[in-house]
């Protein structure tokens, strides 16, 4: 039976809105976008590969989705990340999505059909962004790990990962890597 693994880029006081680009996600009129990129370095792309070759499948939401493909696929610039992207099967949890996605591999469901799906991969289902999706599974208690990668920064503003009056929950730290960059990557079970 696979786990659910939830990985974050994170701020201190918890926003995960656009870490990647200035475009990524403006709802709310978020500004700050890209807040990750400077702090990238070869320790995070060390764990974060690692992460990847434990996957079996990817779970994502469907703006998370639409964003990863279009930025991801088929993309011909040597990067380690496209190959395992367009090989690995992903599911696209999504009430709005009624055609199959572009992207090979790719398959539609509903938030309903995860627990089949987490009986059928045997390996790591990782869930990236997503943050919808997160706290629907995390509702349902369908979150076995969750990894964060604790920015030392302060928007102020943005989406959180965890907002007021979310699920309450109980996590226990399995293993925790400071990057060069002041970045801490911590993995945590749910209890």
């Amino acid at each position: 039976m696979g786990k659910i693994v939830v990985t974050e880029s994170v701020t201190l006081d918890g926003v995960m809105q656009a870490p990647g680009r200035a475009d990524e996600d403006t709802r709310g009129g978020f500004r700050h976008g890209g807040w990750a990129a400077p702090y990238a370095d070869p320790v995070m792309m060390r764990v974060m590969g690692a992460g990847m070759a434990a996957t079996g499948a990817m779970l994502f939401g469907r703006r998370t989705f639409e964003d990863f493909f279009a930025v991801w696929h088929g993309r011909d610039d040597g990067n380690a990340f496209t190959p395992k992207l367009d090989a690995t099967p992903k599911y696209v949890v999504s009430r709005t999505m009624t055609h199959p996605p572009a992207w090979p591999n790719s398959t539609v469901l509903t938030e309903e059909a995860v627990p089949a799906l987490k009986k059928e991969v045997e390996q790591d289902i990782a869930v990236l962004g997503s943050g919808e999706l997160v706290r629907a599974l995390f509702a349902r208690g369908l979150v076995d790990r969750l990894v964060l990668a604790v920015h030392p920064l302060v928007l102020g503003a943005g989406r959180r990962l965890f907002p007021d009056g979310g699920t309450p929950g109980a996590f226990r730290l399995v293993e925790s890597v400071p990057t060069g960059t002041g970045v801490v990557i911590a993995t945590y079970e749910v209890e």
